[in-house]
């Protein structure tokens, strides 16, 4: 496995550090470019390369094991093997445990170590969003891996009540029930598998499912059950303008876009493959926003 030639003319870098995604539908992602930059300013000669397993012919573990055998420091992970990816893994701490989706590996001589930054992500984006504000009662559409790591961030956040729909009925009865668990009963929770009847008095929407990416077109959401909610949130961020970022912004609603949730759990994902973060986030966000999408 070879990465892709990286320009090592850079005045002011030094550590050379191999990171890299695995994930499907993943060509279109940002995250080549954030890492790139986050080393540019932390003097680390950063390369990130993207492994999909469906075009290189191969299952999850195949490409997983050739990453860790290949030398990378370590790999992003992302949709649909957040879940699956857990397994495999040393997780430190009880609350990754608890979530079981892990988005971030880092390879080490004592074995592979699974963290989750999407969580520390959505909280940091929602706090930048929305300030103090409570998330009140909450629709949560998707049950897999962000999905499990935004409905523990809305738990941190103080939500009232959540709601977790997904067409696969055991998933989100199994999420809602961790929630209370979690919560000893706090955090009123239910599950279903219809979005319509979930989110009808909901303050707040959120769309963790595929639904809106390039190749997966469309919203989770009819329009018309726009409008009452004080907040949304869209997981995806390719693109960034989604149909239901759309809907809901028509409707009123104001929306916090995936970009600010793929931007936060970045970094905090850079620190932890680096032991650095950038000290300027602006000037990265800016350098970021400048670099046109992949088509």
């Amino acid at each position: 496995m070879s990465t892709a030639p990286h320009d090592r003319r850079c005045a002011g870098l030094t550590d050379a550090v191999r990171l890299g995604l695995i994930g499907d539908n993943i060509k279109r992602s940002r995250s080549p470019d954030l890492h790139r930059l986050a080393g540019r300013l932390s003097g680390l000669d950063v390369s990130y390369d993207l492994f999909i397993p469906r075009e290189m012919g191969k299952d999850f573990d195949a490409v997983f094991d050739a990453c860790r055998d290949d030398g990378l420091r370590g790999v992003n992970v992302t949709y649909p093997y957040k879940e699956i990816v857990a397994s495999r893994l040393l997780i430190h701490d009880d609350l990754t445990r608890r979530i079981g989706s892990v988005n971030t590996v880092v390879f080490g001589p004592q074995g592979s170590s699974g963290y989750n930054t999407d969580h520390t992500g959505f909280i940091a984006a929602y706090r930048e969003a929305f300030g103090d504000m409570a998330p009140g009662s909450v629709g949560l559409i998707g049950a897999g891996g962000v999905g499990k790591a935004v409905a523990f961030g809305l738990l941190a956040l103080g939500a009232e009540a959540l709601t977790v729909v997904d067409s696969d009925a055991e998933k989100a009865h199994s999420l809602a029930a961790a929630i209370a668990t979690a919560s000893k009963g706090a955090v009123a929770t239910s599950s279903r598998v219809d979005v319509d009847a979930a989110i009808g008095g909901a303050e707040g929407i959120v769309n963790c499912t595929p639904l809106g990416m390039h190749g997966h077109p469309g919203s989770p959401v009819r329009p018309q059950l726009l409008g009452k909610q004080r907040w949304a949130f869209d997981a995806v961020y390719t693109p960034v303008d989604t149909i239901f970022k759309q809907q809901a912004e028509a409707a009123g609603v104001k929306v916090l876009s995936g970009f600010e949730l793929f931007f936060h759990q970045g970094i905090e994902a850079f620190r932890i493959f680096t032991g650095r973060a950038p000290a300027d986030l602006l000037s990265l966000r800016r350098m970021l926003l400048e670099i046109p999408p992949t088509n």
